[in-house]
């Protein structure tokens, strides 16, 4: 699977935050996966174990599992305060949805373009 091409892939990183046990976690990281490989994206995801309220408030963790990409949440969050807990999505899922994480990785192929 190609990456962006020209050094882009260096520009955009995408991190799967969540805590232990989270039963999304899994399930997001499985749907983020097929998502890149149908944009044909190839860049690392990077798993961030959220261990304790601290981490959580250091981290601005709003819930798990939270997909970031290039430091910036996939959906807006600023009613939600960081905290150990699960999260609720747009569609009232667990998992970000495939639209969701489909605009983000878009919206960095364009930026890294």
């Amino acid at each position: 699977m190609p990456g962006f091409g020209n050094g882009e892939s260096e520009k955009v990183k995408i991190e799967v935050l969540y805590v232990d046990d989270c039963p999304n976690h899994q399930p997001t990281i499985e749907r983020l996966r097929n998502v890149l490989a149908a944009e044909k994206v190839s860049v690392p995801v990077h798993e961030v174990l959220v261990r304790t309220h601290a981490e959580a408030q250091t981290l601005h963790f709003v819930g798990s599992p939270t997909v970031r990409v290039n430091g910036n949440d996939i959906e807006s969050v600023e009613q939600f305060r960081p905290g150990l807990s699960c999260r609720i999505y747009e569609d009232f899922s667990g998992v970000p949805s495939e639209a969701l994480l489909r605009n983000a990785i878009a919206a960095a192929k364009e930026n890294a373009s």
